[in-house]
């Protein structure tokens, strides 16, 4: 019920694939990523491509110590920190606008990645600077992808990586960018944790 009621970013640019991550289908899958172990009690979490923070910001509800949300469009960055505040944790929180693949970005001090990427459904592969940044930052990572995606595994195997692709849930897909044709969709995501060697 918290996530739910964090103020959403403003969808409105299709290129680079903006949807927000609802809070029922965060909370879920934070509770999976615990459940691994991997977001523990004061733990730094990476959220790439945060939008409104709702993945870093739930992190730091369940226990973690410090959160970086990483987004491109500076709207969204202002509602993070919008919402960071309202939950108090405007000093844990850094909110960092910058591009991945063109900004240098160091995520080497997290303990854990987290991202819901841009699928490349409009530019393709618009998630490898993603993909490639979870790599770089050689920490376990977990992704939602879309479920049909059959690049991640042999991607990170061919790094050295393992990748678990370990549950689907249904991703709601607002009528928000004009080649949509209805008012609610929905598709079917996958999750996936990826661990270095």
């Amino acid at each position: 019920m918290l996530l739910s009621g964090l103020a959403s970013h403003t969808i409105d640019s299709v290129e680079l694939e903006q949807y927000t991550t609802d809070g029922d289908l965060a909370a879920r899958w934070l509770a999976d990523i615990a459940a691994f172990g991997d977001l523990s009690e004061g733990c730094t979490v990476a959220d790439l491509g945060a939008g409104n923070g709702v993945l870093g910001l739930g992190a730091l509800a369940m226990g973690a110590g410090r959160a970086t949300l990483v987004e491109a469009d500076q709207a969204a960055c202002d509602v993070a920190k919008s919402n960071a505040e309202s939950m108090g944790f405007a000093d844990s929180v850094e909110v960092i606008q910058a591009t991945l693949g063109s900004d240098q970005v160091d995520l080497r001090s997290a303990d854990v990645v987290i991202s819901n990427p841009p699928w490349g459904r409009q530019t393709p592969k618009a998630d490898r600077p993603f993909l490639e940044a979870m790599i770089a930052a050689e920490t376990p990572s977990h992704l939602l992808h879309s479920a049909e995606a059959t690049h991640i595994q042999p991607l990170f195997e061919d790094a050295g990586w393992s990748a678990e692709r370990y549950g689907e849930a249904d991703f709601a897909l607002p009528a928000a960018y004009s080649h949509h044709s209805r008012q609610r969709g929905r598709t079917r995501a996958a999750f996936w944790r990826l661990v270095p060697p």
